[in-house]
């Protein structure tokens, strides 16, 4: 990690996310979706982002921002993760014709996959927003009431509030770090770390001003400070700083009940700090940053040349023309 952004140039407002086979990255003024498909092309979407200078002032304003942002980029990731995860199954109809295809020989080019994501809607749509719910209420039990739940089992704990909170952050931290090693250990989750580390490394190739080749973007660090998975840890962390002010004497559901009140506030602090710490390079966001880019060893994993392209795929037409629009 010594080597962390050593060829950075600026500071690029450009993100992403990795997908099941594909990539989505957020800029100033697009946004874009690049998918692997089943028959080895590239899928690519792009849609108008308001990111820039005439983003609306929800966007600008100090912990609210935070707020928002979280919100925007947790509903546009679940989102893009279904529709990428749609263009993996191939329509029933287009296979057969395939099959027909492929025995007689009659054709040389394959017969494209059905577009998925154009004919969505109805019970597709259901059982997405059933799906982003139940996500929400694990999330929730996991790493919100658990862990209140298991310190307060500790005989007296609730007379040394600040120590409980202490513990309960501690219990917090190990459930995530233990839940991404372990559903890191799935084939396709493996493979969402690497497209991981291809995002990053685009990125970093982009804020190093070197064109978006697949040698340049091979060399570059997998690491990086503003990555959402260093933001999560310290969300993490602000909330064991709140929770040491909730008074004492509280059983584990009404602090669980306080700490979810909280939440959009830790989300607004944990936002700016993560800016901070991904504009200035001191000791303090060195410690700031240090569990972070330490978690990015278990969520992004060094990629093959393919996911590397598609990286580029997706990050190409988020680069806007005026690059004052593209600064952190």
């Amino acid at each position: 990690m010594g080597k962390q952004n050593s060829q950075e140039k600026f500071k690029s407002k450009i993100g992403g996310q990795a997908l099941v086979e594909g990539i989505m990255m957020l800029g100033p003024q697009k946004g874009a979706m690049a998918c692997r498909l089943p028959d080895g092309t590239i899928d690519l979407e792009t849609w108008e982002e308001n990111n820039g200078k005439s983003a609306p002032w929800y966007r600008k304003v100090p912990l609210v921002r935070g707020c928002f942002n979280f919100v925007a980029s947790l509903i546009k990731g679940y989102k893009y993760t279904m529709k990428s995860a749609e263009k993996q199954m191939v329509d029933e109809e287009e296979d057969k014709k395939n099959e027909a295809v492929a025995e007689d020989k009659a054709q040389e080019t394959e017969i494209p996959y059905a577009k998925k994501d154009e004919k969505s809607g109805g019970i597709t749509d259901v059982i997405m927003a059933i799906g982003g719910i139940l996500g929400v209420v694990l999330a929730v039990v996991l790493f919100v009431a658990l862990p209140k739940f298991l310190v307060g089992l500790i005989p007296g704990i609730e007379e040394y509030h600040i120590l409980q909170s202490i513990l309960e952050g501690i219990v917090k931290i190990i459930i995530f770090i233990s839940y991404m090693v372990i559903i890191g250990l799935m084939k396709d989750i493996k493979r969402q770390y690497m497209y991981h580390g291809a995002e990053h490394k685009t990125i970093a190739c982009h804020e190093a001003e070197l064109p978006l080749t697949i040698e340049n973007i091979r060399k570059q660090t997998r690491f990086h400070k503003r990555c959402g998975t260093s933001f999560i840890f310290i969300v993490l962390l602000v909330g064991i700083f709140v929770m040491c002010f909730v008074p004492k004497g509280l059983l584990w559901w009404q602090r669980t009940l306080i700490s979810f009140g909280a939440l959009p506030f830790v989300v607004g602090i944990s936002y700016e700090f993560i800016r901070l710490a991904g504009n200035h390079d001191n000791i303090f966001t060195r410690i700031l940053s240090a569990p972070g880019l330490a978690m990015q060893r278990i969520t992004t994993r060094e990629p093959d040349d393919s996911m590397i392209e598609i990286a580029i795929a997706a990050l190409t037409p988020c680069i806007p023309e005026d690059k004052t629009e593209d600064k952190w």
